[in-house]
């Protein structure tokens, strides 16, 4: 078994803490559903946020979520022009079977446009 990283990120419509609670929960899961990941399996997570969000942490969003027993940290991301904003950015650590290369990202919503080479 080896520790994978998986990387996703979602655009919020506006900041609020009702979206954020919606979407982190709906990204970790679509995340371990892609890989095949269950939350016993993740070591840890790790948020950044835009700096435009300001109304929520993620990581609450994940706890209210069940996520209770996983390590969880949050940042800003750096300020940078011209940067998509009201983005939250999530990488995953878990222990998997699957090669490096098999691991599934998830962008969803405007975050797709960070990564169109890892999204259809």
């Amino acid at each position: 078994m080896s520790v994978r990283a998986v990387r996703g990120a979602v655009q919020l419509l506006g900041d609020s803490k009702a979206e954020m609670a919606t979407e982190i929960p709906a990204l970790l899961d679509e995340m371990l559903g892609a890989n095949g990941l269950t939350q016993e399996s993740v070591i840890s997570i790790l948020f950044t946020a835009t700096p435009d969000l300001v109304s929520d942490f993620p990581a609450t969003a994940a706890r209210s979520a069940g996520w209770s027993d996983v390590p969880l940290m949050c940042a800003v991301e750096i300020n940078v022009a011209h940067a998509l904003p009201r983005v939250i950015r999530i990488l995953l650590h878990a222990e998997s079977d699957l090669p490096r290369a098999a691991i599934t990202h998830i962008y969803r919503g405007g975050a797709k446009a960070l990564r169109p080479d890892l999204t259809s």
